[in-house]
């Protein structure tokens, strides 16, 4: 995807970092930032870290306009995968097939219950060929929904949802243009809890994670001077301006070190796989690279040139005031620039979890504005018919006209009058205004019911683990749902709460039919559809999220190369129909 605007945002441990990119003719320019912190660091004792989270993200959207952008958002590398694999030379249609079959290797989870993305990269092999690797992203499906709800939240759905480290990876791809020919450049992003170790080198790319961060150096402090996390963390913050920096220093030395161990595991690792790899400089990200003496120690144990990141060259603010304040936070701004840069479409690395049915829900909500711009304009030619006579009347009667035309207007006008006494009374509604008026109705509930099918689908898909080689097992041949107006009144008491009304009376009422093939004999796929699709439905009849409830559910199953079955769902007891079970010929 790509947009004009794009807001990339990063909630972290200690606060949201914000940017908005506009395009422009010769690249891109900062419209808007913002550095929200939380009042605590997240990582402190007794933190209630989701709700943190969700304070944030609502003052970011109730201090800046993200309506009219697209908006990308990150997850720490810490709660993603990021597997790395060297492949076969194939042609390169092949290509998604192969990395299909490595995701499964790699991914520790079933790939059906995980978001994943890959991106390949192309180098020298030093033979005058090519190597070619994937990288392979992925992220729990629970994970990724967790993501979504926060947003959801304050009315937004992300556009792209993608991993820290990749998008501080394209940030100083852009801004320090990094090509093929560069020096080996290691960047090292030190969070709250975890740091994201990027190797980008050669056209290729590597990354790692390790649970070492600024957590760990204020726990340090805590304990060689007896602070409480919170003062500690404040002494932290302030070492770099202290007086006691020479002291603060010594009481983090074993951190340094276990920091400084971490990285050259990493970088061993990554050389022992790229014997041509060359890595001559180091670029910091994060507050805890304001930490005295932290890059002359890592420069003397890596033997390479260690810098921070300090300003950004690419983009700046035309307020000279507000961008030296923007530039001072550069350190800790790399990872939304490079989220607003994907969100623009000029990303380096193209990795996107957001899940397909969530973006359709979006992109439905988004041409809402467009129906209803269409029927305001069927209004309006609607109005028109009954408006235009009145204008020409007023334009007859202020124009000089002969007697003749006068008495042929008075003709008119008394033939008109004929007709208006007939038709006086009756009500007559221009049909226009009424398909105008129809194009609103029920149009929320339609990105509701995409996902419903979307969660339907995938739950049979899933139960029935087709093989990676093989076509799909189960396939949706048809979907057809109708509204139904609300009941007024629980169809069945038993259904309604202790207080005697039922909860989901006033709400509109969704028949659907569904015509699904089943690669599995008939008997097979009548059990199959009771436990997966319609044990799904019965569960799912009525939910508190949905501005509707289920009220029957016609099955029609196909089974392959075998008899029409049709089955009616459970779900037809709510209106008193009949339903029918599997295995009945259909009608």
């Amino acid at each position: 995807m790509a947009a004009n605007a794009c807001w990339g945002v990063e909630v972290g441990q200690n606060a949201l970092k914000a940017i908005k990119l506009v395009k422009t003719s010769t690249g891109v320019e900062v419209a808007d930032w913002a550095v929200i912190p939380h009042k605590r660091v997240l990582s402190a004792p007794e933190t209630d870290e989701k709700d943190a989270k969700r304070v944030a993200v609502g003052t970011l959207v109730s201090q800046k306009d993200l309506a009219k952008s697209a908006l990308a958002a990150s997850v720490a590398g810490s709660q993603a995968f990021a597997r790395f694999a060297k492949l076969p030379p194939v042609e390169p249609k092949k290509i998604p097939d192969i990395v299909k079959f490595e995701a499964v290797q790699q991914i520790p989870f079933p790939i059906e219950d995980v978001e994943w993305d890959y991106q390949t990269f192309v180098s020298p092999d030093g033979a005058g060929g090519e190597d070619v690797e994937v990288g392979i992203f992925a992220m729990t499906r629970d994970r990724v929904q967790e993501k979504i709800d926060k947003w959801q939240d304050v009315g937004r759905v992300p556009d792209v949802l993608t991993l820290s480290p990749l998008a501080a990876y394209n940030a100083l791809a852009y801004d320090m243009t990094f090509t093929e020919s560069m020096p080996g450049t290691v960047i090292l992003d030190i969070g709250t809890t975890s740091t994201d170790l990027v190797v980008a080198e050669g056209g290729r790319l590597w990354i790692r994670t390790f649970p070492i961060g600024g957590h760990q150096f204020t726990e340090a402090l805590a304990t060689a001077f007896n602070l409480s996390y919170l003062k500690a963390e404040k002494l932290k913050k302030e070492a770099e301006n202290s007086s006691a920096a020479r002291h603060v220093l010594q009481a983090m030395r074993p951190v340094f070190g276990d920091l400084a161990q971490d990285v050259q595991r990493s970088i061993g690792y990554y050389t022992s796989l790229h014997k041509d790899a060359k890595l001559t400089r180091l670029v910091g990200l994060g507050s805890t690279w304001h930490l005295p003496g932290l890059r002359k120690f890592l420069s003397q144990q890596l033997s390479m040139e260690v810098v921070r990141l300090e300003t950004f060259q690419r983009v700046k603010l035309d307020d000279a005031e507000k961008n030296t304040e923007f530039q001072a936070a550069s350190v800790n701004l790399a990872t939304a620039y490079g989220l607003a840069l994907q969100g623009l479409g000029m990303q380096t690395i193209d990795a996107n979890l957001m899940p397909i049915s969530a973006t359709r829900s979006a992109v439905w909500g988004q041409k809402t504005k467009y129906f209803v711009m269409a029927a305001s304009l069927l209004f309006v030619a609607g109005g028109a018919s009954f408006i235009r006579p009145f204008i020409d009347s007023q334009a007859v009667a202020g124009a000089v006209r002969p007697s003749a035309a006068i008495d042929g207007v008075k003709r008119e006008a008394q033939e008109l009058k004929a007709k208006w006494t007939e038709a006086e009374g009756q009500d007559k509604p221009d049909p226009r205004s009424s398909v105008a008026m129809d194009l609103l109705q029920n149009r929320d509930l339609y990105g509701y019911l995409l996902d419903d099918l979307g969660q339907v689908m995938a739950t049979a898909d899933g139960a029935l683990k087709t093989p990676a080689d093989e076509p799909a097992r189960v396939a949706l041949l048809s979907w057809k749902p109708a509204f139904r107006p609300p009941a007024g009144a629980a169809a069945d008491p038993a259904a309604a709460p202790a207080g005697g009304t039922d909860a989901f009376a006033d709400r509109a009422r969704v028949a659907q039919e569904l015509q699904i093939r089943v690669a599995l004999p008939e008997a097979e796929a009548d059990r199959f559809i009771n436990t997966t699709v319609q044990k799904w439905l019965v569960d799912n009849d009525k939910r508190t999220g949905r501005p509707y409830f289920l009220d029957r559910a016609s099955i029609k199953i196909v089974s392959l190369g075998q008899q029409t079955i049709d089955a009616a769902g459970a779900l037809g007891a709510a209106t008193g129909g009949s339903p029918r079970t599997p295995g009945e010929t259909a009608r």
